[in-house]
């Protein structure tokens, strides 16, 4: 039957004992549905290609009679555009099974997306093992942070607001470095699982770097140069790390790149740093003094249950014997890796500011602070400072900021880059060489110019 529809109408209409339909006066295909309970829901009744379409509108009263209307009109006017072969035109009915289906697929795909601890495990596996000697570095920056407060989402997940706030929860722990090194990481694998279409785009774009990067200016002066050289064969350090950090001091190169020295780079007095682990991924040749190889020690192994004697691998072995599955496929065959790249860092800082026990029992202020002392006996300086440290005596020396560029293995810039090729293989020794020279005198108090004396020995 027809109805003029007000609300006093819908309401008078009588409950049968089956459903029926009542349709608007004068609003072709817009209805209402009775049930036997006295439920009703309005409804737009339509025709596509001669085949009937049922659209549901919503209960009333819940939903109004004016709202109703409003969707009879709007969904009304969808389908004269489609059967005029308008672009705007739209199936309704067609439309809501499309989208149902949208939203299984989107489920069931979604199902089988990658968490971030997923992420984390392929980052690794595919291209931190296959592309970085020190991979397992960003294994241990992952599984600290990102792999603790987003494991168990799924990537997809993981908006950019999630990347800021992780790294001002690591600023507010006092950690603006770790927050950099986060970032770095964390950015590097978004990007990767957009490169293997895991992602449609990364959530670390437009993210700026959390903390300002500490380009520093902080060189030991001579004295200070003095005491940390002593003070290393006093403090809590191993042997390594011991000669790492002489040895950065003496060559003036990356603490990464020391730490990550092998036997393989060494050919007589020549060091040479492959591509894939220089900054900027060009292979550097470093000239080794007398010092530097006493530092470096002998590069030939006795096997102590062999007897064996054969070629040394990673100079600076990480004291923590890795599992076989922890092994990139260069290493397996030596069963051994390099110390972390922030092993150097974290022991320079632990002894700056060394617990002071008594008993066995870690002493405390009134404050309830614990009480600490500076082993190494000069103020504050990270290992890269060791490096500025080299640079600024070799401009003390003479040496122009050319040759010392080279030294440092720092990129040419401008024209130059283009069409001055030469390595300075020669200048770079000479200023190794002196500065080697320098750099004795200051450990010794003495004004020999002669190399060939030990600092090791005389350090012992």
């Amino acid at each position: 039957m027809k109805v003029i529809f007000t609300d006093a109408n819908i309401r008078n209409l009588p409950t049968a004992n089956k459903v029926y339909d009542c349709s608007a006066d004068k609003e072709p295909g817009f209805g209402i549905r009775v049930h036997p309970g006295g439920t009703m829901a309005f409804y737009f009744l339509y025709k596509i290609d001669g085949k009937k379409k049922f659209l549901n509108l919503g209960h009333y009263p819940a939903t109004t009679l004016k709202l109703a209307r409003e969707l009879y009109h709007a969904e009304l006017s969808k389908v004269k555009a489609l059967r005029r072969g308008s672009a705007d035109g739209v199936d309704p009915v067609a439309k809501i099974k499309r989208d149902k289906q949208l939203r299984i697929e989107e489920t069931a795909a979604r199902s089988k997306a990658d968490t971030v601890a997923d992420l984390i495990k392929e980052y690794i596996e595919k291209h931190a093992k296959p592309t970085k000697r020190s991979w397992y570095e960003d294994e241990r920056i992952l599984n600290k942070d990102a792999l603790v407060a987003w494991g168990k989402r799924k990537a997809l997940d993981i908006k950019k607001r999630d990347v800021v706030l992780l790294l001002e929860s690591i600023i507010e722990r006092g950690s603006p470095g770790s927050a950099n090194n986060n970032f770095k990481i964390i950015r590097k694998m978004f990007r990767f699982a957009v490169q293997r279409d895991i992602l449609e785009y990364s959530p670390c774009d437009g993210v700026v770097m959390p903390a300002p990067l500490n380009r520093g200016d902080r060189v030991l002066s001579e004295s200070e140069i003095k005491t940390l050289w002593y003070s290393l064969d006093t403090c809590h350090v191993s042997h390594e790390i011991r000669s790492a950090i002489r040895l950065i001091l003496l060559t003036g190169q990356r603490p990464g790149e020391v730490i990550g020295m092998h036997r393989s780079e060494i050919d007589d007095r020549w060091w040479t740093i492959p591509a894939e682990r220089s900054k900027n991924k060009k292979a550097h040749r470093v000239y080794l003094t007398n010092t530097a190889l006493e530092l470096i020690g002998s590069l030939k192994v006795t096997d102590p249950k062999t007897g064996e004697v054969k070629d040394r691998g990673v100079i600076f072995p990480c004291p923590k014997k890795p599992k076989k599955n922890e092994l990139t496929e260069n290493e397996l065959t030596e069963k051994e890796r390099p110390m972390g790249r922030l092993s150097i860092s974290q022991v320079v800082s632990r002894n700056l500011s060394f617990p002071v026990q008594v008993n066995g029992k870690p002493v405390f202020s009134k404050n309830g602070e614990p009480v600490t002392e500076n082993l190494l006996g000069v103020s504050a300086f990270t290992p890269h400072d060791l490096r500025r440290t080299a640079a600024t005596f070799m401009s003390q020396i003479g040496f122009m900021d050319e040759i010392i560029d080279a030294v440092l293995n720092h990129t040419k810039q401008g024209i130059i880059r283009t069409y001055n090729l030469n390595r300075y293989d020669k200048e770079k020794q000479q200023a190794l060489e002196a500065w080697g020279r320098k750099l004795l005198s200051i450990v010794t108090e003495s004004q020999k110019k002669d190399n060939i004396v030990s600092i090791t020995r005389m350090a012992a």
